[in-house]
């Protein structure tokens, strides 16, 4: 019903900055809460950060000051603008996102993932 297209990941120096993006498509009545997660290597999945339709964001603790989460309502699409990035930022990204469908059943959806590799 309802998918999410992840793009921007890649390779980059410790230093480096990359921008990840997320559009959402399908039966969307409305799209609430849209945010990036990630999961490095032998790490649980964690929350990396996530914004509401009103622009309210949240970030973990371990990315506050570097990366900034922004969203385009009109395009339900949301980016994550990462800078300063460490090697131990090396995870993969996923995407995730609440919706209320057309047929007003709340979903959770998550993408398939980008990789993110920071090398020292």
């Amino acid at each position: 019903q309802v998918q999410l297209v992840e793009s921007g990941g890649g390779s980059v120096q410790a230093g480096g900055s990359l921008r990840l993006s997320c559009t959402a498509s399908g039966r969307i009545y409305r799209n609430d809460v849209m945010g990036w997660y990630r999961q490095g290597p032998g790490k649980q999945r964690e929350l990396a950060a996530t914004i509401n339709r009103g622009d309210r964001t949240n970030y973990a603790d371990s990315v506050k000051g570097r990366f900034t989460i922004s969203r385009d309502n009109a395009k339900n699409t949301v980016y994550l603008q990462m800078n300063s990035l460490k090697p131990e930022d090396t995870a993969v990204y996923y995407c995730n996102a609440l919706v209320l469908t057309t047929d007003l059943t709340r979903l959770e959806v998550w993408g398939q993932g980008t990789l993110v590799t920071v090398s020292s």
